[in-house]
């Protein structure tokens, strides 16, 4: 009898936890008796993997920001690649968190294990030279965008476009009252969905510019409702800290995950730069993105970043489809103005926009994935 399929794996962040735990489902079609073990999220182990290290270790943001963890990081990343080599899967799938999983790879291929490095990081945009070492440390790149793949082959590395999961499970059409009611929200009035990060520091950095952003709309849009989804009980709290601090007066539903619902739900959203902003595309909700880091982060950033734009809708449409407010522009004058032009507004032509967009990546990337990981676990080559 053949022995179970063993994959090795590591996300990093709640988008890496939702594409690992879609190519899990679809790998488990292929090889019911799978076994996964790695550094996960609730989603990936609910679709039975096993968490050697919870996926809340590895989310840090910026590079000033990871120093206060990076003992912790290295001793994690240390324990998990001599765990790997100890116990070799048949295949590893580092999923995002380049910085952490492209080392990991790199040493688990030179001992003889096939590397699969799933949502390929921005070389495009900022240090270019790190294709050399992805080639090196990988035997093939999962790319979400169109134009990844064309990048990768010019210096003749291994990707293939598989398009973005979240891309399948939310519909061209949102059901924006049947998500409305199932969270209990007014079906009668309008709502601005809030979403500033599922980081500590994002949350520290972005919320009292959200909330005093939301008083100001709140007085010239007396109607307008505010709802908020919290990725977990720690980001809750801390959010509802800022509440009371900033804006104590001021209504707002808190809801406990579900932020893809709350999503389809709201009328407009403001949020942090990141996989958010392109799961508000899917939702065909009109955004503003918003975003601060430390500023030496920030210059760091700006000094080695070559692209125009920081949020995946205007990644895509390669042009400025929406609004971005980055750090020092992220101001609560600016979030109010930007998100005045959105409210009450006509806003058929960005939404017909966001449709082709979540077409254009809508090819079912979980299976896509899942064929790709089967064909590299069949190649000879490491």
């Amino acid at each position: 009898m053949s022995q179970p399929l063993r994959v090795g794996i590591i996300a990093g962040e709640v988008s890496g936890d939702i594409l690992a735990a879609g190519l899990i489902k679809s790998l488990r079609l292929r090889h019911p008796d799978l076994i996964v073990e790695g550094i996960a999220g609730p989603e990936m182990v609910e679709q039975g993997c096993h968490a050697l290290f919870n996926m809340e270790e590895l989310s840090v943001m910026g590079f000033v920001e990871v120093l206060g963890k990076l003992k912790r990081i290295l001793h994690v990343r240390k324990a998990i690649t001599e765990h790997f080599i100890a116990n070799p899967p048949d295949i590893f799938i580092g999923v995002d968190a380049p910085d952490f999983n492209l080392t990991v790879e790199l040493k688990l291929k030179q001992q003889g294990i096939k590397t699969i490095h799933y949502v390929s990081p921005s070389v495009w945009a900022w240090k270019q030279w790190r294709i050399h070492k992805i080639a090196k440390a990988t035997n093939l790149v999962l790319a979400f965008l169109p134009f990844e793949k064309a990048f990768y082959d010019k210096f003749n590395v291994p990707c293939q476009f598989v398009g973005h999961t979240l891309a399948e499970r939310l519909p061209l059409i949102p059901e924006q009252q049947k998500n409305k009611a199932e969270l209990g929200l007014d079906l009668n009035k309008p709502y601005l969905a809030m979403l500033p990060g599922s980081r500590h520091a994002e949350i520290e950095l972005l919320s009292p510019f959200f909330l005093q952003a939301a008083v100001a709309l709140k007085q010239r849009h007396p109607a307008l409702q505010f709802v908020v989804p919290m990725v977990n009980a720690k980001r809750r709290a801390q959010f509802e800290q800022f509440h009371q601090q900033v804006a104590p007066d001021l209504p707002i539903t808190i809801v406990d995950g579900k932020a893809s619902s709350v999503l389809q739900a709201a009328d407009y959203v403001l949020l942090a730069s990141g996989t958010a902003s392109l799961e508000a595309m899917l939702a065909k909700c009109p955004m503003v993105v918003a975003y601060r880091v430390n500023w030496i982060t920030y210059r760091i950033a700006k000094a080695l970043v070559k692209s125009k734009y920081a949020s995946l809708p205007n990644l895509l449409h390669d042009g400025p489809l929406v609004a971005e407010l980055l750090q020092y522009d992220c101001t609560v004058e600016n979030i109010v103005s930007e998100l005045d032009k959105l409210i009450g507004k006509d806003n058929s032509a960005l939404i017909e926009r966001f449709t082709e967009l979540h077409q254009q990546i809508r090819c079912n990337a979980d299976e896509k994935a899942a064929d790709a990981v089967i064909e590299v676990l069949a190649s000879k080559s490491n």
